[in-house]
């Protein structure tokens, strides 16, 4: 399984002092709320997969590729201008050096490389197994 992120925010690394956020009107709080149920559910969905991918000793058959840390227009998904699509695809080119996880140094690229061989091979094993 090769999940393929959209991409989060570091907006939930940012702290509020209590005074900036009495003055939070009902608007503003929704969309705090939003954000954080969307990047909970994301985080939740790839533990339960990597977990289960583990248990099933596959773990090798999963792969999430996801950036944590997009800043600035590229966190916008309607921002189709060519100078935010170049800088989405420097964010992709940076993040092929990144390592998967701080449990696993191989980085995405090596991940990706590996994983499109196995990808490969299975696809050419159920071709031979289709020929016979």
């Amino acid at each position: 399984l090769l999940s393929l992120g959209t991409g989060t925010t570091s907006e939930f690394d940012k702290t509020h002092t209590a005074e900036e956020t009495a003055k939070w009107g009902a608007l503003q709080w929704m969309l705090v709320i939003q954000q954080m149920t969307e990047a909970a559910s994301s985080y939740m969905t790839d533990y339960y997969l990597s977990t289960v991918f583990q248990d099933l000793h596959s773990q090798n058959n999963y792969l999430r590729v996801q950036e944590n840390a997009l800043t600035g227009t590229t966190t916008k998904a309607d921002d189709a201008s060519e100078a935010n699509t170049e800088l989405l695809a420097q964010v992709g080119e940076n993040l092929l050096k990144k390592p998967v996880s701080k449990d696993n140094p191989e980085t995405y690229e090596e991940a990706l490389k590996r994983f499109a061989k196995l990808l490969s091979d299975r696809k050419k094993l159920r071709a031979n197994k289709a020929s016979y």
